[in-house]
């Protein structure tokens, strides 16, 4: 009871203004940041391996199945966050066994666990199945046992049953876009639709969250793949990294004019919370937002892309700045995520005051247990990079003639 009245009073005396008794401490802490971070990152990887299947980029076949591993690593930790923030983490699992088509986490539940088990776990079945297939007769130990798991029994490898898989995964990767849009567009919807938080009702707001996943997804992506490239003594392939570049410097393009158009109408619109807002922006949320998400975590990386469109340095030098720009645009868009969640806090529904945020290093939601959840996701990564190696992947077989293109070609 001491350390609670202790700390209450730690807070209050950080408190500026007129502000409501439950309005003192926050509720959302960084794990709440960290989960549409991580969500974003899975759909803008997978939205990055769909370019070279379903668009057809063949300059990005080397990263395309990393980006699949990637985006499915990450998946498995995206509502882990969130179990963690509830009070009774057991009762997540009541959103599956008691649907509400009226809750928009319900409709999460659902949507992730189509995206986990239709789309990516299949995609990477049917594209992996040849190759587990032949690895199965060479491996032992535990990977072959996670072999003759994985194959579900399969031993076809025959022509038909290899144009099988590669429609089927073309179609799953096709479902699996609009799915990728909706698994994150439903977390801009979930802030946006608080109309009681001006900070946050905004009908932008699942755009701005779209594609600010993609820009982070295609970053971690180029970041992972330039240290995996490391790991491994390999070369990266610089017409890779240079379309990757090109991809991230368009999107971050729209998406900074997005979150522009954004702020814009708010000033234009100037509501009766217009002065709390601005008050807030060049205040609370001033390193953070101005500092890291628009200055180093946006202009930087937009300005440097954008002149690489022009003048290509040597590639060494390429190398360099493309990596650097991959953690700069990370680190911006988990600002922004902070910004978000964390912002529209900070202020009273009165419009009269503020609060602080006050993280722990230790605890259920503290700032090592945030880390834990992010750290995990390559964890997992790596693991199936050791048992899926793109790189050990035999080659495709030929595919056969067509016999009547050969028959008219005969006659």
């Amino acid at each position: 009871m001491e350390h609670h009245f202790q700390r209450l009073y730690e807070v209050l005396s950080q408190v500026e203004g007129y502000i409501y008794p439950n309005e003192i401490e926050l509720y959302w802490s960084v794990l709440i940041v960290q989960y549409p971070f991580i969500t974003g990152l899975v759909a803008g990887a997978f939205i990055l391996a769909s370019l070279e299947r379903v668009f057809n980029v063949k300059v990005l076949r080397p990263t395309y199945h990393l980006a699949l591993l990637t985006a499915l690593a990450f998946l498995i930790v995206a509502v882990m966050p969130l179990v963690s923030h509830l009070g009774k983490p057991f009762r997540a699992f009541e959103i599956m066994m008691t649907p509400n088509l009226n809750s928009a986490m319900a409709i999460f539940g659902f949507v992730y666990l189509w995206y986990l088990t239709v789309v990516l776990l299949l995609e990477i079945w049917f594209d992996y199945r040849r190759d587990m297939i032949l690895w199965l007769d060479q491996a032992r130990g535990f990977k072959r046992f996670m072999y003759q798991i994985l194959t579900l029994g399969s031993r076809d490898i025959s022509p038909k049953a290899l144009r099988f898989d590669d429609k089927a995964g073309y179609i799953i990767t096709v479902i699996g876009i609009p799915s990728a849009f909706l698994l994150h567009g439903y977390v801009g919807f979930i802030f946006g639709s608080i109309k009681a938080n001006p900070w946050w009702s905004s009908v932008l707001m699942p755009v701005i969250f779209l594609f600010s996943a993609m820009v982070s997804g295609i970053a971690l992506v180029l970041f992972i793949y330039m240290v995996v490239s490391r790991i491994r003594k390999v070369t990266t392939d610089i017409n890779a990294l240079d379309i990757i570049g090109k991809f991230l410097f368009y999107i971050l393009i729209m998406d900074f004019s997005l979150e522009a158009l954004d702020q814009i109408h708010r000033i234009y619109e100037a509501e009766e919370s217009f002065d709390i807002l601005h008050l807030l922006v060049n205040g609370k949320l001033f390193f953070s937002m101005f500092v890291f998400q628009i200055f180093l975590g946006t202009l930087v990386p937009l300005l440097t892309l954008g002149f690489m469109q022009f003048y290509k340095p040597a590639v060494k030098v390429r190398k360099t700045i493309y990596f650097i720009i991959s953690l700069l645009v990370l680190f911006g868009i988990f600002y922004m995520r902070w910004n978000v969640v964390i912002g529209g806090q900070l202020f009273s529904k009165s419009f009269y005051g503020f609060t602080i945020y006050k993280g722990q290093l230790i605890g259920a939601e503290g700032y090592l247990m945030a880390w834990f959840w992010f750290v995990i996701p390559f964890a997992i990564l790596a693991f199936l990079l050791w048992l899926l190696p793109p790189w050990k992947r035999h080659p495709e077989p030929e595919k056969e003639p067509d016999k009547k293109l050969t028959q008219d070609t005969a006659s």
